[in-house]
């Protein structure tokens, strides 16, 4: 089951982990909204290092406005992104 649905605020953490990660920099920490939940696949920063039993995640499609990533821009920018590189956003206009 997924923990997000979609039309849901969300928040990429906003991490800079040592190793391998597939969340991008221009998105950590910035809001956006659930497009869909893409289903349940290894986490890829547990493949890039060769854990043996990678954690499997949610991946969901998550849409940004170009202009809170760049200032400019009436588009929209989704990114696939893993459960565990999201949490929900409580505050703040819908």
């Amino acid at each position: 089951m997924s923990e997000f649905a979609a039309g849901e605020r969300v928040r990429v953490r906003p991490v800079d982990p040592e190793g391998h990660t597939r969340a991008p920099r221009y998105v950590r920490g910035h809001v956006g909204r659930v497009v869909e939940a893409q289903g349940r696949w290894p986490l890829a920063d547990d493949l890039a290092t060769g854990t043996a039993e990678p954690r499997v995640e949610t991946v969901y499609t998550v849409a940004f406005p170009a202009r809170e990533l760049w200032g400019a821009g009436t588009h929209e920018v989704t990114v696939d992104l893993w459960e565990s590189y999201i949490e929900r956003v409580t505050e703040g206009p819908a």
